[in-house]
């Protein structure tokens, strides 16, 4: 089998690894001889560094033989899908060429599992060793590793990776066992202990190597040896929604835990996709993808904002035979932050001249940034609804739950209408509507004054205008996707 027929099979099925997915974006090519490069080449994604560079990986598996039987699995040893096999140095010459041709800045790497779990991890690991020893290749390498490997395989390859990560997989225990019976839930979390005492290691050995002064003579030039390197970006997962019965709820608590534990950098949740010859223990549809994007936004709430996950889903709620009668899901209709606040309308209003940091985070439209930006200009002055305005704060979401010295929402807080009003307005797609960027209009010029939105309630008190000027957003730093506000963010995932 050719090289290239060979990529097309093993990039097509590692498609369905989110870990490192892709980014959305329009399809160009080069065909006709018109421009360079290509947003369909087969296996490149984009992902986010540490350092928080977007760049692109080549993606794929280095084979998608495998010996387990995961019912959920397209590369299942029962699933009839055409297999083939990379050798190591195919996959390394591959990595070399494309980025010599500046497709791609980094290599992530799965595979299925042959002959044993040892055998694979440690041919996945030659693939890094040879990259980084034999051709000194500098560029980023997320490898997916086995969780019944060795010890001594982990410790090998966290040397040579930026980031390792592990699947979970399900959220509970009994659902791996019913969907992936050859795979050991004890093993999985056994390896990720292992990964997390070698990055912590590693970790306390650079910080204290950066504390300690090198004593040597004078005019001598003496360098103390760097510290040994283990998976610098640290250790994901990914988890399967809506393959089993498991609801939000348990999805998130097991998030929280695997968090706190382990210190994933990410958790990752991929929506169950039907394969061919799926098993009868399969739903036969895929769940709703904005389920999967309201747990990304949970997920974020509770790295970033403070949220508990028994607070962002209802708490259960017992039936008179003592059982759960609550179904443990988020809303679809409306993000999770701002159902936690309809739900708690007794906590808002908040001032924004007064109310600490973690409170302005509980405030639906309000991110990170515009939490630090407001931080920084009440310093200075007493915040204005205009001053909003210029700190780049989405007025509509923002005025009902928020007090400034000019604006009180008044009954507007307590309307029962308001969530509907926060709400985008239900639309049904035309089966036949051409792209939204072919037909809608070209966009109006921006205004240079906005209006700001009417609500309802008791007359605003206009305090006297302060002269101080405001902080402006220019002078903030640039904002990566992850570091915007929750209202902003993507619905994309990184490596």
């Amino acid at each position: 089998m050719e090289t290239t027929q060979k990529l097309a099979i093993l990039a097509d099925a590692a498609k369905y690894d989110a870990s490192c997915a892709s980014s959305g974006t329009s399809q160009r090519d080069s065909v006709g001889g018109k421009g360079i490069g290509s947003t369909e080449g087969s296996g490149i994604c984009h992902s986010y560094a540490p350092d928080g560079r977007c760049i692109s990986l080549l993606k794929i598996l280095l084979t998608n033989f495998c010996t387990y039987d995961c019912l959920y699995c397209v590369n299942r040893v029962s699933s009839n899908v055409p297999r083939a096999r990379f050798s190591v140095d195919e996959v390394v010459q591959l990595t070399l060429s494309f980025y010599r041709r500046n497709c791609i800045e980094g290599l992530f790497l799965s595979s299925g599992i042959i002959q044993s779990p040892d055998y694979t991890m440690e041919r996945v690991v030659e693939v890094a060793r040879v990259l980084r020893e034999e051709h000194d290749f500098r560029g980023y390498i997320h490898l997916k590793t086995i969780p019944d490997a060795s010890p001594e395989l982990l410790a090998r390859a966290g040397r040579y990776a930026d980031r390792l990560s592990i699947n979970i997989e399900l959220p509970t225990v009994q659902g791996l066992e019913a969907l992936a019976p050859e795979k050991d839930s004890a093993a999985i979390k056994r390896s990720m202990a292992r990964l997390r005492l070698h990055i912590d290691n590693a970790s306390g050995e650079a910080r204290d190597a950066a504390k300690t002064s090198v004593i040597s003579l004078p005019g001598s030039s003496v360098r103390r040896a760097a510290a040994p390197r283990f998976a610098p970006a640290g250790q994901s997962t990914q988890m399967i929604v809506g393959a089993d019965s498991a609801n939000d709820r348990t999805i998130l608590q097991a998030s929280t835990l695997l968090y706190s534990a382990y210190r994933m950098r990410r958790v990752y949740y991929s929506a169950f996709s039907p394969i061919p010859d799926a098993s009868s223990s399969l739903p036969l549809r895929q769940p709703p993808l904005m389920r999967e994007h309201r747990l990304y936004q949970a997920d974020w709430l509770i790295r970033f904002y403070g949220f508990a996950h028994d607070e962002i889903v209802a708490p259960p709620v017992c039936g008179t035979d003592g059982t759960d009668t609550s179904s443990g899901m988020l809303a679809l209709d409306i993000d999770p932050k701002l159902a936690w606040a309809l739900a708690h309308r007794a906590q808002f209003p908040v001032d924004l001249n007064r109310a600490p940091r973690e409170m302005l985070l509980r405030v639906p439209g309000l991110g990170v940034k515009a939490v630090v930006r407001i931080l920084a200009a009440r310093r200075v002055r007493q915040l204005r609804a205009d001053d909003l305005l210029r700190l780049h704060v989405p007025l509509k979401k923002v005025l009902p739950f928020v007090l400034v010295a000019d604006h009180h929402p008044g009954a507007t807080l307590d309307a029962a209408h308001l969530a509907a009003s926060l709400s985008p307005a239900p639309a049904q797609r035309g089966l036949f509507d051409e792209p939204e960027q072919l037909t809608a209009p070209a966009p109006a010029a921006r205004p240079h004054t906005a209006k700001l939105p009417d609500f309802s309630g008791p007359p605003a008190r206009i305090a006297p205008a302060d002269t101080a000027p405001l902080p402006t957003a220019h002078s903030q730093p640039h904002r990566a996707p992850w570091e915007a506000g929750f209202e902003d963010e993507r619905h994309s995932v990184w490596a």
